[in-house]
C-alpha cells in the first residue's frame, strides 16, 4: 500500500488531539502497519506522551530536519527518528518549532517545507500521523499542504464546536490553493461525558450541522481520568487501560480509519 499521511488538527486546545495521534498510531501499529508519529507542536505534548518529560531539553528534533530543508543543508533522518516500545517510530518536537515558524515567513516555497521532508521518509512507512499545533499558523498550513487527509478532534462543548467553521474554511482554502488531494477524514467527538444532556446535545448539534457533508466518526471518545493519566506514563491507552472504555473507543476508531482505506 502507498503511504497514507494524516494530520490531526484543531486550532483549539484541549480537544484530545495529541491523545488521538498517539492512540490511533499505536492502534494501527497493533494491526501490523509501519507507523511514524510526528510532533509538530512547539508544546511538545506528543513527545511528552511518548516518554520525554522535558522535551525542550532534547536535541535532534523535527526542527532540525525542517531547518535542514529550509537552508538547503539537509541532515540524516536516521539521527532524529526514535522508536517507542509499543511499535511506532516518532520524531519529537519542542519549543524550537516556534522560532522555526517565524523564520518560515521569509522562506521561498514556505508552505511546502514539510512536504519535502515527508517525501524523503514516506517510503519506510504505511502511515504517518502528524500532531499539529493548536493554531492555524504556518506549521499547520505546512501539514495541511502535505497530507492526504485531516482528522478533526472536537471537544463536546459549545465553543470548540463554534470554532469548527473557521477550521473547515481554512481546510477548503488549502485544498483549492495548495493541495487538491486533501480531504477531511472525519470529525472525532472527544471528551464526552455521556452522563450529561449537554454532551449529548452538543454531539447532536455536530451531526445535524456537518453530518451531511463531512464524515463523523460513529463512536465518540468518552471523558476518562484513566485517559488523562497516559501523558505521565509515556504509553498508550491500550497499554495503560486495555479493557477501559477509551481503549475500546480508540480501537473502533482505528477500524474506521482502516475501513476508509479499502
Amino acid at each position: 500500500m502507498r503511504t497514507r499521511i494524516i494530520s490531526v488538527v484543531n486550532q483549539k486546545g484541549g480537544t484530545a488531539k495529541t491523545t488521538t495521534v498517539l492512540n490511533l498510531g499505536i492502534g494501527l501499529a497493533n494491526h501490523g502497519y509501519r507507523v511514524l508519529l510526528i510532533d509538530l507542536d512547539p508544546q511538545g505534548s506528543l513527545t511528552v506522551c511518548l516518554g520525554h518529560d522535558f522535551p525542550d531539553e532534547l536535541n535532534n528534533t523535527i526542527t532540525d530536519l525542517l531547518e535542514g530543508i529550509k537552508d538547503e543543508s539537509p541532515i540524516s533522518c536516521e539521527t532524529v527518528i526514535r522508536k517507542h516500545e509499543e511499535g511506532v517510530d516518532y520524531i519529537p518536537g519542542n519549543i524550537t518549532l516556534s522560532g522555526l515558524e517565524v523564520s518560515l515567513v521569509n522562506t521561498m516555497n514556505r508552505e511546502r517545507i514539510l512536504q519535502q521532508l515527508l517525501q524523503q521518509i514516506a517510503n519506510g512507512y504505511d502511515y504517518i500521523l502528524i500532531d499539529c499545533m493548536p493554531s492555524l499558523g504556518m506549521l499547520t498550513i505546512n501539514a495541511l499542504a502535505s497530507v492526504d487527509a485531516v482528522i478533526i478532534p472536537v471537544q463536546a462543548a459549545y465553543l470548540p464546536v463554534k470554532g469548527l467553521e473557521q477550521l473547515i474554511r481554512t481546510i477548503g482554502k488549502v485544498r483549492r490553493q495548495l493541495n487538491k488531494q486533501l480531504k477531511i477524514g472525519g470529525i472525532l467527538i472527544t471528551m464526552v461525558d455521556n452522563r450529561t444532556n449537554y454532551a449529548r446535545d452538543i454531539s447532536d448539534l455536530i451531526f445535524d450541522t456537518y453530518g451531511n457533508q463531512i464524515k463523523i466518526f460513529p463512536q465518540s471518545i468518552p471523558f476518562s481520568v484513566r485517559a488523562a493519566e497516559i501523558s505521565a506514563e509515556g504509553i498508550s491507552i491500550f497499554e495503560h487501560d486495555p479493557k477501559g472504555k477509551v481503549a475500546a473507543a480508540y480501537w473502533q476508531m482505528t477500524q474506521e480509519v482502516l475501513l476508509d482505506e479499502r
